[in-house]
């Protein structure tokens, strides 16, 4: 779909949910969409306007679900107006969102994960919650982070310590690599288990290297 179709907000829903239902390798993603626990929104730029406004739309998307039940629920911000070339261009940008988020952010980093980028322990707080940051654009490498059009995904960290309170994580997580090998033949380089790594490496979606260095960092230092 060009971005030039688009014009309302069901035709970005339902690109969304035509984009995770096409045999998309996360199974969590399709329950998702498949128990109607996505929501989805739609901004021009990935930019400070937008950046905003992605606050509100976050602060009442925690207001409203529920945070106690076991199935995933899920946040995702979709840029019509952006065209990235690259990976890195792509990822240059998420970043530039993502410190523009943390500036307007009033609240307190979530004190369950860690502020430094540079942690095992760390994961991306907003409103005082901490999210695993996934991030998609027609031009990535992967086939499972090649979006329509360019998106971030908004998932609780604490969804998946549930999981590996119910002792489900490993299995879920198998099954995810599995069908990520059968999608495009290898599994993505990228993919550690939390605590094994910074997750900070893995929000683009590039394939950085044992050097790179997050650009980010907290209003704190």
């Amino acid at each position: 779909m060009q971005t030039s179709q688009i014009s309302t907000q069901k035709d970005i829903d339902d690109m969304v949910r035509e984009f995770i239902l096409d045999g998309h390798p996360c199974v969590m993603a399709q329950s998702v969409v498949k128990d109607n626990n996505l929501t989805v929104h739609k901004y021009k730029k990935m930019d400070e306007i937008s950046a905003i406004h992605i606050l509100k739309d976050l602060e009442l998307y925690l207001d409203n679900i529920d945070q106690d039940t076991m199935k995933f629920q899920t946040f995702i911000a979709v840029f019509e107006d952006e065209e990235f070339i690259t990976e890195l261009e792509f990822e240059k940008s998420l970043w530039k969102l993502l410190n523009t988020l943390h500036k307007h952010d009033t609240h307190k980093w979530d004190n369950a994960t860690s502020s430094n980028p540079n942690s095992e322990n760390f994961s991306f707080s907003l409103l005082a919650n901490s999210f695993y940051i996934v991030g998609m654009h027609p031009n990535s490498s992967r086939l499972a982070r090649s979006s329509p059009l360019p998106m971030i995904v908004f998932n609780l960290h604490s969804q998946f310590d549930q999981l590996r309170e119910l002792k489900r994580f490993k299995h879920v997580k198998k099954i995810i690599r599995r069908r990520d090998k059968a999608y495009q033949g290898s599994i993505n380089p990228m993919l550690e288990d939390f605590g094994t790594n910074s997750e900070a490496r893995q929000y683009s979606g590039r394939n950085v290297g044992k050097d790179w260095k997050c650009p980010f960092s907290t209003k704190e230092q």
